[in-house]
Formats: C-alpha cells, structure tokens, sequence
C-alpha cells in the first residue's frame, strides 16, 4: 500500500503555481484538467501536461493529473497525461466498477503505445453521487489500479442538497473508508468541507478526527494546508517511538512464551502489535 498524505492541487496552466509546487511538502501533485480549467483552455492544460509534469515532479513526488469526467474529454485527457512522469490519474464522478474498467483499457492502450509498463499508471477514484454510493465497494477492487478511493465531499453535498461539513459527510465518508480498506487501498478524504481553508485551526481538528476514523490521506487547494495535513495524517515522531517501544516489549514477551503483556499501563496483543507496526510503516518525515 503507498503511504500519501497530502495531494495538492495545482491547475495545470498556472505556471507560477506549477514552477513551486514541488517545494510545498505535498506527497502528491494534482495537475488539474477537470474543475480549475475552462472549456475553452482544456486543449491548452493538456498540452501544458509534459513540462508541468516535469516541473512539479523535480523533488520526487508522485505526480497525478485528474482527467475530465465525460467520455469525450477524458479520452483525449488520458492521451494527453499518460507519460512516464505522470504516475497517478484521478478519475472523478466514478459511476461503478465497470466505469473503472473501461479507463483502465483506455490507459493500458496508451501505455502499450509509449512503451511504458502496463500498470505504471495508478488510480485514485473518487464517488460524487449518490447513485454511485452503493458502488463504493465494488469500485474499490474493480481494477488492480486502483490506489485510493474517496468521495467528493463538493460535489456529493450539492446533489444532495446538503450543507458540506461532518454531519452531512460522516456515513458516506465512512463507507467510503470501509470499502477502501477492504480493498487494501488508501481511504482518501475527511469528514470536513474541502474548499473551506479560512480556519486552518478547524482545518486541522476535522483532519485530527477524520484520521481517527481511518482516513489515509487527503488532497487539498492550498499550500498553507500541506503541512497540517502532513502532521495529522502521519504519525508523530512520539507516535513512532512509542510504537517501537511497544513492538520490542511484545517480541521480548513472544521470546519468553508470553501472548500479552503489559505495557505502559496497558495490555497489549497482537491486534495492537499489528496497529503499531502499521503506524510504522506510515512514518516519514515531515517536511
């Protein structure tokens, strides 16, 4: 399983965002095609693609590009994006398993024609309608792809006629979390309101609570909102002391024939154990 927290969007034709992108501590940049780019500019975001790819990838990052959700726009969006910079495409206003498919063919064509590894190209899915909602599970495992899966917190609230925030967020957040897990794929999101970057302090306690709730990672529009994200979806470096802590007490307890011990004030076994090297494995450090 890949270990983002934060993706941040960047619109594919704003240079002077594209030429700094890299240095905000995103693990992913998002050149956009879909929502930031006018009708009338999405042959020129598409052409920008192979330099801003370039650009924004200098320091290492993952570099994805979410496409346009009609048909006739996310063909020639695909043909545009797929290139051996470009390692990550979102896919918006998924509808089922079989819409995940259908694209899938479409970039493995693309990939075969450039030369590139089948499969060099991962998806992040995410659900904007309620008719899509009880297809989460089923769109999470549809295609060896699939990286992470959320649900469009903007879009979804509008065809709800719902008020973007917690209360109108946390079901459908929820089983958007359950689904990507089971399918061993990241849980993208938060319960809060996506384009609301005004209170940074709220920001950062839907992310606190979100995280608790077993979100993976999250994207963003801001820069200023990078770092908060950094530090509440990965773990802190007292998180990962105490999770080495923890495993050494229980292996030297395996040793000696013990199942549980104690530890801190606690009993630990395996299901904790388990938790505490999953932490690890998240561990990184925050720029």
């Amino acid at each position: 399983m890949l270990h983002w927290r934060s993706l941040l969007f960047v619109p594919a034709t704003a240079e002077k965002f594209v030429a700094r992108a890299h240095t905000r501590g995103a693990d992913v940049i998002i050149l956009d095609l879909e929502d930031s780019i006018p009708p009338d500019a999405k042959q020129a975001a598409r052409a920008a693609l192979p330099a801003a790819a370039r650009l924004v990838g200098q320091a290492g990052v993952d570099v994805c590009v979410r496409i346009n959700r009609a048909l006739e726009m996310s063909i020639p969006d695909i043909a545009a994006s797929v290139m051996p910079e470009v390692t990550v495409l979102m896919l918006p206003k998924l509808m089922g398993p079989e819409h995940v498919k259908l694209l899938s063919e479409v970039v493995a064509a693309r990939e075969a024609a450039l030369g590139l590894r089948i499969g060099h190209t991962r998806f992040i899915g995410v659900v904007e309608t309620p008719q899509a909602l009880p297809a989460l599970a089923a769109i999470a495992s549809a295609d060896p792809r699939m990286a992470a899966l959320g649900v469009g917190s903007e879009d979804l609230s509008t065809e709800l006629e719902a008020v973007p925030g917690a209360d109108a967020l946390y079901v459908f957040g929820m089983m958007a979390v359950a689904a990507a897990r089971g399918a061993g794929i990241l849980p993208l999101g938060s319960i809060g309101a996506f384009a609301d970057f005004s209170d940074l302090e709220a920001y950062r306690a839907s992310l606190r609570r979100s995280r608790r709730l077993g979100f993976g990672c999250t994207a963003c529009i801001h820069p200023a909102q990078v770092l908060i994200i950094n530090e509440e979806y990965g773990p802190s470096p007292a998180e990962v002391e105490r999770a080495r802590r923890l495993i050494a007490a229980f292996e030297a307890a395996l040793a000696e024939g013990q199942g549980a011990v104690a530890f801190e004030g606690a009993m630990i076994d395996l299901p904790v154990v388990e938790r505490a090297r999953r932490l690890l494995a998240r561990a990184r450090p925050i720029p």
